[in-house]
């Protein structure tokens, strides 16, 4: 005979079963990127799965660069030997080309944010060797005026998914933005660092000594953002700095 924990278990389960099969009878899963009907929630059809480009080794050591072949595991690229970041390791889950920009763009703009619980996922699969042993997860501050317009901060909806998939606690608000900077998206490398410079700030009353962060983003470009905020947390007293971001472009032909 089960006991009465093992019945109240298998029950709990056959219920969820059944509300998800109800729900799914009436709002049938989608696709994140296209909206076609598919099999599973928060899952990718097969004709959007086969055009996004998913990132694995063979990759630079430190900054999770694609390389075309194996070339050992500390190999890292000619960026990241010529000048390291000031942060320690990054990785990101897919590539951000045309095949997931309307992916990406959804999510970001679109209201989206139910795509949330699955790009945390990703993220935590992905940056799992970043995740091991950090304390916080530090999400690139929105300014308050710009959170204000857009309702949410998608970099923060990404963190907190990575926490319910098993990471570290969200540090939300530890580190902030005390200016509105324009959009990058024109911006070409060096107009990107002028952009972002000084840009960023911790918290008031927000001690960071000692600890071991992960920032998180939705889209690292060139990483002018993300060095900005390595740069104020390891100021602050930060000892290990990871990035970890759903999308990363790379140039033409990486």
């Amino acid at each position: 005979m089960p006991n009465s924990a093992t019945f109240t278990t298998r029950t709990s389960a056959g219920l969820r079963r059944i509300g998800r099969a109800l729900v799914d009878g009436v709002l049938p899963p989608r696709c994140l990127s296209c909206g076609e009907i598919v099999d599973q929630p928060d899952a990718l059809c097969g004709r959007c799965w086969g055009g996004i480009t998913f990132f694995a080794p063979p990759w630079c050591a430190i900054c999770g660069l694609p390389f075309p072949h194996p070339m050992g595991g500390d190999a890292v690229c000619g960026d990241c030997a010529r000048a390291p970041p000031t942060w320690h390791q990054a990785r990101a889950v897919l590539r951000y080309d045309k095949n997931s920009r309307r992916l990406l763009l959804a999510f970001k703009h679109g209201d989206h944010t139910h795509s949330a619980a699955a790009f945390g996922r990703w993220m935590y699969r992905a940056g799992s060797e970043i995740l091991a042993g950090a304390d916080l997860l530090v999400p690139v501050p929105l300014h308050w005026t710009r959170l204000f317009q857009r309702r949410y901060n998608q970099a923060a909806l990404l963190a907190h998914a990575v926490r319910a998939a098993g990471g570290p606690e969200v540090a939300a608000d530890w580190l902030v933005r005390r200016r509105r900077t324009p959009p990058q998206g024109h911006l070409g490398p060096t107009a990107r660092e002028r952009n972002v410079g000084g840009a960023f700030a911790m918290g008031r009353r927000r001690s960071i000594v000692g600890k071991r962060v992960v920032i998180i983003d939705d889209v690292m470009t060139t990483g002018a953002t993300v060095e900005e905020c390595a740069r104020m947390l390891k100021r602050a007293g930060a000892v290990t700095i990871g990035v970890l971001t759903l999308a990363r472009a790379l140039r033409t032909g990486a």
